[in-house]
């Protein structure tokens, strides 16, 4: 019993069943089309321009090609961070112009890449010792190294790139995924179909 009201009970709240006011949700940030071309031509700006001892220079150009591959491949295919470190080089049918994709909860599913992000990563393997095959990663973490880029590193790299590219340097990753979903709809695709991807 309610001490200010005597002879009232209450069994239940009577605020239960009213339906509250839902919170706005902020829509997601991406770039625009023109911004997301100025991060991807980013790390070719800073390519070395000679200097330094060879083993520095291609250490230097290796990380930039990589980076132009990674960013291109990001945005053609929408992918998250894991799903790019997860690819390896089967992953890649180079003629049907899909690659094959791992993400949450073990689910495969196959996206359409596009030319250029192939031609990003063909120019990069040209770097490699050797180029990557079967279960080698697409991106590796170094020029030598047969295990795939890292999460931090990559991020760190993209601050820089955004920085370079006079964008805001907090933007993550995630962002590139927006950007591709957005571009595509604004493109004519269907809301279904880029959800499915």
């Amino acid at each position: 019993r309610s001490t200010l009201f005597p002879y009232t009970t209450l069994f239940r709240s009577p605020i239960k069943n009213l339906s509250l006011p839902k919170l706005g949700q902020r829509l997601p940030q991406f770039l625009t089309p023109e911004q997301m071309a100025g991060l991807l031509a980013a790390p070719l700006k800073l390519l070395p321009a000679g200097q330094g001892a060879a083993s520095d220079h291609s250490a230097a150009v290796f990380a930039c090609r990589r980076d132009v591959a990674v960013l291109e491949t990001i945005y053609s295919c929408g992918l998250r961070i894991s799903e790019l470190r997860g690819l390896v080089a089967q992953d890649i049918d180079w003629s049907e112009r899909l690659v094959r994709v791992r993400g949450k909860g073990r689910k495969e599913r196959l996206i359409p890449i596009g030319e250029t992000a192939l031609a990003a990563i063909s120019d990069f393997w040209t770097l490699l010792p050797q180029p990557p095959a079967g279960e080698s990663p697409v991106f590796p973490a170094g020029l030598r190294k047969r295990t795939p880029i890292s999460p931090r590193p990559l991020q760190l790299r993209l601050k820089k790139y955004l920085a370079v590219a006079g964008l805001d340097p907090h933007l993550t990753p995630h962002k590139l995924r927006h950007s591709y979903a957005t571009h595509l709809l604004d493109a004519g695709a269907d809301l279904r179909s880029v959800q499915e991807l």
